[in-house]
């Protein structure tokens, strides 16, 4: 959720801080205070630009990782899915662990993990063990990540992991529904190439390319060591100068020239032997660090979701919720933010019968248009504070601590702390909802992406006038 605050406090944020507030129709106090007795998070820049970031705090396990500055917008049409498929490679073996089960032996040896995932913009490694192994995890990281020898006969093998991978993607609707969205919204450009990369490419992967991704992006000004739990900050600089120190500075990330331009559009898939229909609707966005972004969680906080087969039936906390709820529209609907450094998505997902997904898109493009002419204060003040609790779950454990600190360096260079998530909510005006609801989200044009029976959903330019039009 909150995980992506702009990079300024205002000075009328700073004047909240000797204030005090009440949650809605409820008792409890909410004091800033309570929330500045967090860990502090300590950084510091080595020689080749390579951060390290941690929180300390007690306890016998710490989690390391490392953040890359790199993923897939960073490919081009030909290796579109090497980011993805390097990532698989770092697991398989290095001059000093010659394969993946020495890796894997290692690790577990130590009671130990190591996962990683790679994004649209983003790359991470990251390892949870006991403190004493803290140089164990440093050390494996830097010689997975230096070392890697990408042998051919691994990569070919790796080929049929991942070409199964994509089999297991295409075949969920929602997996499919939003690669479709940013194929239609970002037309041509570097955010609407998948994640995966397509089939071809990854058949004629080869060593070359992939050694050729890991020295133009795996530099040091584009990565992030990260250490949150029980972590010496002195030392794990110390380890990461010993680990990491030869790798070269390099220079900032180099985007796709192509810069992704928001394109009002729509992609159908008819298959009338589903049952349900599965749709998406968004337009643009904001980027991360932009001084809306907290106030577009809040507008998706009010939208909210809602799903059949989970809790509160008719008893939603979101206007949209009830409506779907008590019509008996849907099966499920999300709202969801993809944000990204230059530009974002901001929509509704919708899972329902062919019958009512003509209503339910309108009653979503309704909800628009309500909160951008009359959200009122109430809703205004309770998603305030359904936003701080959630926000706030995000600095609860090491690991959720660990992957905040390394996705927040790379994205506004700096940390989030828990006290500024209150204060920044806490601003928020019904004004600034209307405002912002209004600026993104009336009289425009949005991608629209569906799959199954589709016949029923609205046509695209009927869609279009429900962003200014409000048919109920």
């Amino acid at each position: 959720m909150l995980n992506n605050i702009s990079k300024v406090l205002t000075n009328s944020t700073k004047n909240l801080i000797n204030k005090r507030y009440y949650s809605s129709g409820s008792s409890i106090l909410l004091n800033p205070s309570f929330l500045k007795n967090t860990p502090e998070t300590k950084v510091t820049t080595l020689p080749n630009g390579i951060r390290v970031a941690t929180e300390e705090s007690f306890g016998e396990t710490a989690n390391i990782g490392v953040w890359v500055d790199s993923g897939s917008v960073y490919e081009n049409d030909k290796n579109n899915g090497v980011a993805h498929f390097l990532e698989h490679m770092l697991f398989k073996g290095t001059s000093k662990r010659p394969n993946a089960q020495s890796i894997e032996l290692e690790i577990e040896n130590m009671g130990g993990s190591l996962n990683a995932f790679t994004s649209r913009e983003h790359s991470a490694y990251y390892m949870k063990v006991l403190k004493d192994n803290v140089p164990n995890a440093v050390d494996i990281l830097s010689d997975i990540l230096q070392n890697s020898k990408f042998e051919t006969s691994d990569i070919n093998n790796e080929k049929s992991t991942i070409l199964s991978e994509m089999e297991f993607v295409q075949s969920n609707p929602s997996e499919v529904i939003f690669d479709q969205l940013h194929a239609a919204a970002f037309q041509g450009s570097a955010l609407g190439r998948t994640i995966l990369g397509p089939v071809e490419n990854i058949e004629a992967m080869n060593k070359q390319q992939i050694q050729d991704f890991v020295q133009e992006n795996y530099t040091g000004q584009r990565l992030v060591i990260v250490g949150a739990g029980a972590v010496n900050h002195e030392k794990l600089v110390q380890q990461v100068k010993d680990k990491f120190g030869q790798i070269k500075a390099g220079s900032q990330s180099k985007r796709s020239t192509i810069k992704s331009e928001f394109v009002g559009s729509e992609l159908r898939v008819r298959d009338d032997s589903q049952p349900l229909v599965r749709f998406a609707v968004a337009v643009e966005g904001l980027p991360w660090d932009h001084p809306d972004f907290v106030t577009l969680e809040l507008i998706q906080t009010m939208i909210g979701n809602w799903d059949r087969n989970i809790g509160a039936g008719k008893n939603v906390g979101s206007r949209l919720g009830e409506i779907v709820s008590s019509e008996g529209l849907a099966e499920s609907y999300q709202t969801f933010i993809s944000a990204y450094h230059d530009t974002g998505l901001f929509g509704n997902m919708g899972v329902c019968s062919p019958e009512t997904s003509d209503d339910l898109i309108a009653e979503m493009l309704s909800e628009w248009q309500r909160i951008g002419t009359s959200a009122t204060k109430s809703e205004v003040e309770r998603a305030k504070q359904k936003l701080i609790a959630s926000s706030l779950m995000f600095y609860d454990g090491n690991s959720k601590v660990c992957e905040g600190i390394g996705r927040q360096m790379l994205t506004l260079g700096r940390r989030v702390t828990p006290y500024e998530v209150f204060l920044r909510v806490s601003e928020i005006t019904v004004e600034d909802v209307r405002r912002v609801a209004t600026y993104l989200l009336k009289d425009v044009s949005p991608a629209v992406t569906a799959i199954g029976p589709t016949s029923n959903i609205p046509e695209y330019n009927h869609i279009r006038g429900w962003t200014y039009f409000n048919r109920l």
